[in-house]
């Protein structure tokens, strides 16, 4: 996909966050309302506080490692590749879903124009039309500009909602809703508060979309601390305004505003001259809304298609990749289709269950991941970590994403109770997808808990084909990196049978961590800023070579050797491109001054332990003897090629 070069910011992520929580509010206030009748307040409150966790935990898994993916970052991280697709499929599930819901319900909001835009064959037709319009803008591509559009869209309609929420309260609420619900609006059963709850974490879908974009965005720690403040007052306001307004109103009106909700709030207005043009400014702002959410759903749905298809989550052919846009049109292309399909049943409250069903499996797994990741990766660097912690075995274990598994939980388990058609849907599409999953890898003679990755490349097939899937090579900030760089270049380009796929290349910097000093021991800034432009470097050479790509990251740990052996095993790479040292000019061994034993003559302790411990492909590569490489020449002819190798089989 085009990359969009670290030129989104706050604005984007709010956009699309706050996009998809509009949307819902226009269509999941009348079924909240419905069920859960004067206490749709609390539902939507219950709802609030759970993604008042959701948030934080959320922006830490996602400031770990800044990849694209989302959920499926988060999980491959936390625990492995299997649970990765999970959460990835799930959140699939939520994307398709969410196209598909905001096609229809953005005709219920036409019909204040004209009736036949929300019944019969007028109403299918819409909706397949908006499918098709974000299908289409997501197969052109957009780069900032048009996420800053749609920014300033729901920046619009957020002050709108305010404006409903300040007028409604001022003029429609009923302060009795709070404490005695059942002489305003009647109070509800047990079973459909049980109902009721997880249709409204819907709206929270658009937090993994916008943590998908982490790598891509230009956020500093205390602007991260800043987009979790706003996202919450932004998101809260009208979310729990608007319930406590529609307690009041929506539940006396029966059935007649369910699928339009916020025009029955409007119509409850008893001035005309409120009522009529605030319906007129609902009804707009809610279709170009739901055409945003819908876009950004799509959005959603292509990236992280994308990314299951260069980590070989799913076959590759569903990701590949338009030859000029370089968008991912077999993910869209099915997309499309399959939001279609789902508009057939025109049943609001179903789609908006499935939806749910998705949402509870991957905010569970994203809450359990970060948890994990405070033992798992305990000395990594985190741009931001969230409040409220307790130490507990040497590490500490954060409380909100504590909470957010067990709400996921609480509202998966509501899901399984109440929606049965939901429930056997939702269930149907996971065990399919991890059958996919399981048949495909499986077949491929790869490791279902391994990453293996393949390069943008392979997708568009413009490129050669590479030897290996991925490669691992450990930066040490001299002239020696381009000469491992280059190396692990050529390897990538090497020509293959026409099936075969491409290679990454993951260029890591270690921090080594004396004894004397705790592992999350701050960085000194000058190595702070030599393990940026070596890793920079690294990544401008190595993909000089055509169809490669370079990720970077920097790790800790006290000793090198045991960081290159771990992020081997962790990343699931094929092959370690290492430097060997230069051999000794001395010979004869001790009597004449050289070192003892046979490998202290030819490599030092780091390269000898990789080389023993690794459980993949090891390559040495070190310049002829005597000669220094100056780190802006180009690759000489007589380049060294690699001294060595060790494997599994034999070293």
């Amino acid at each position: 996909m085009k990359p969009l070069k670290k030129q989104l910011g706050s604005p984007a992520l709010f956009g699309i966050v706050q996009g998809f929580i509009a949307a819902s509010i226009y269509f999941s206030t009348g079924l909240v309302a419905e069920r859960a009748l004067g206490l749709t307040w609390a539902v939507f409150l219950a709802g609030g506080l759970l993604f008042a966790v959701i948030v934080p935990v959320y922006v830490e898994g996602a400031s770990l490692h800044q990849e694209r993916g989302g959920a499926t970052v988060i999980a491959r991280y936390g625990f492995n590749e299997l649970v990765s697709f999970v959460a990835g499929w799930a959140i699939c599930l939520d994307y398709l879903i969410l196209v598909a819901l905001c096609a229809f319900a953005s005709t219920d909001y036409l019909g204040l124009f004209w009736g036949e835009f929300n019944s019969g064959l007028t109403e299918f037709l819409i909706g397949t039309a908006i499918v098709l319009f974000v299908a289409f803008l997501a197969i052109r591509g957009g780069g900032p500009r048009r996420f800053e559009r749609v920014a300033v869209l729901v920046l619009g309609d957020l002050l709108l909602q305010v404006l409903v929420v300040v007028l409604g309260l001022a003029l429609l609420f009923e302060p009795d809703v709070l404490l005695n619900p059942a002489s305003v609006a009647g109070t509800p059963s047990l079973e459909n508060l049980v109902f009721a709850f997880p249709l409204v974490l819907v709206a929270f879908s658009g937090i993994d979309a916008s943590s998908g974009l982490s790598g891509q965005v230009r956020i500093g720690r205390a602007g991260l601390r800043r987009l979790i403040g706003v996202r919450l007052l932004a998101a809260l306001v009208p979310y729990l305004g608007i319930a406590l307004i529609a307690s009041s109103v929506l539940p006396p009106t029966g059935s007649r505003w369910i699928e339009a909700p916020l025009l029955g709030v409007a119509d409850g207005f008893s001035q005309a001259w409120i009522r009529e043009p605030l319906q007129v400014l609902i009804a707009v702002s809610a279709v170009v809304i739901f055409v945003s959410a819908a876009q950004a759903a799509m959005l959603g749905l292509s990236r992280l298609g994308y990314a299951l298809s260069v980590n070989r989550q799913i076959p590759s052919a569903f990701g590949s990749l338009h030859p000029t846009r370089a968008t991912p049109v077999g993910i869209i292309g099915f997309g499309a289709v399959a939001a279609i399909v789902l508009l057939v049943p025109a049943d609001m409250e179903f789609l908006a269950a499935i939806c749910a069903f998705g949402a509870t499996i991957a905010f569970a797994i994203v809450g359990a991941s970060v948890i994990r990741l405070r033992w798992r990766e305990p000395a990594r660097d985190r741009p931001y970590k969230m409040p409220l912690n307790v130490r507990m075995r040497g590490a500490e274990l954060p409380v909100p994403a504590v909470l957010c598994v067990a709400m996921s939980l609480v509202a998966f388990l509501a899901l399984l109770v109440e929606h049965g058609a939901a429930r056997w849907v939702g269930v149907v599409w996971m065990v399919a997808g991890v059958s996919l999953y399981l048949g495909y890898r499986l077949s491929q003679g790869k490791d279902v808990f391994k990453r293996v990755t393949v390069p943008e490349a392979a997708l568009t097939r413009r490129a050669a084909e590479v030897e290996f899937g991925s490669i691992l090579v450990p930066v040490l900030g001299t002239p020696l990196d381009d000469d491992i760089m280059q190396t692990a270049g050529r390897l990538a380009a090497e020509e293959r049978d026409e099936d075969d796929e491409g290679a990454v290349i993951e260029a890591i910097w270690v921090f080594e961590v004396p004894l004397t000093l705790p592992l999350d021991a701050r960085v000194p800034d000058e190595e702070l800023k030599r393990a940026r432009a070596a890793l920079a470097r690294a990544k401008a050479v190595g993909e000089e070579y055509e169809g490669v790509e370079v990720q970077t990251a920097v790790v800790r740990s006290r000793k090198a050797g045991q960081a290159i052996v771990r992020e081997a095993k962790r990343r699931g790479v094929e092959a370690v491109v290492l430097a060997a040292e230069e051999p000794t000019r001395v010979g004869g061994g001790l009597r004449l001054g050289g070192k003892p034993g046979l490998h202290d003559t030819s490599v030092g302790e780091t390269t000898r332990y990789v080389i023993n411990k690794a459980t993949c492909r090891v390559i040495l590569t070190a310049p002829p003897a005597g000669r220094t490489l100056d780190p802006m020449d180009p690759l000489p002819a007589d380049a060294p090629v690699p001294l060595g190798h060790a494997d599994p089989a034999g070293r």
